[in-house]
């Protein structure tokens, strides 16, 4: 028996997810919580701090906000895949999410879990409505993010604010990253079928990505 077939496949408001897909949406939920709880404490240098704070803490933080970030966009695909008849299916791969963990230890992060494969004629509309799905959902949990960064402000709590800060910051990089129109990731798809959604798309999320992350420095520091 395959470790694939060790799980059995579910049905999640009303979207049929097989065993295999289930195990592959764990696996890369838990690397990326590893590889990013690493990588916000600083790599290989950060493993001594993690152990004497407490592994939790840190772990938790990842997992709910990066690993959600990066699981969310690709169910995102699936979803929108099977509106238009596809079979769809995520499908981790093993060999980044390595390259995920090793180079988070050494400070910098590499992340590309997987991707929803699906089958079927599809127009260049429909390609272009499902690649834009993933970076639509990570614009619209950077706004779910935003309460939490307020409330953590407002009753003192640091665990709340960089869950908050740090959703909106990850949230707003993957949009922005993902809708570079290159190789594989989703730009090129939406480029392909409307320059104008496209744009209207991508030049918003870039400079919230540019003004959040690398301007204001959101996300980063904490003693997460």
């Amino acid at each position: 028996m395959s470790a694939g077939s060790t799980l059995s496949g579910r049905r999640i408001a009303g979207l049929y997810f097989s065993g295999t897909e289930i195990r592959d949406l764990l696996v890369a939920w838990l690397a990326l919580g590893v590889a990013f709880a690493l990588f916000f404490v600083g790599g290989w240098n950060g493993i001594t701090r993690i152990l004497a704070a407490g592994v939790f803490p840190p772990l938790f933080v990842a997992l709910a906000t990066a690993g959600v970030a990066f699981l969310l966009h690709e169910v995102a695909h699936k979803v929108v895949a099977v509106r238009y008849d596809q079979v769809a299916e995520f499908r981790a791969d093993n060999s980044m999410l390595f390259i995920a963990v090793m180079s988070s230890l050494l400070g910098f992060i590499f992340a590309a879990p997987g991707a929803v494969h699906h089958r079927g004629r599809l127009t260049p509309r429909e390609h272009g409505h499902i690649a834009l799905a993933g970076p639509a959902v990570n614009l619209g949990l950077m706004v779910a993010f935003a309460p939490l960064f307020v409330l953590g402000g407002v009753i003192g709590s640091d665990l709340v604010t960089v869950l908050g800060s740090r959703g909106i910051a990850i949230n707003a990089f993957l949009a922005a990253f993902n809708l570079i129109p290159y190789g594989p990731l989703d730009g090129k798809t939406v480029m392909g079928w409307s320059k104008p959604v496209w744009a209207a798309v991508f030049v918003p999320s870039a400079l919230l990505a540019v003004g959040l992350v690398f301007v204001l420095g959101l996300g980063f520091g904490g003693p997460y």
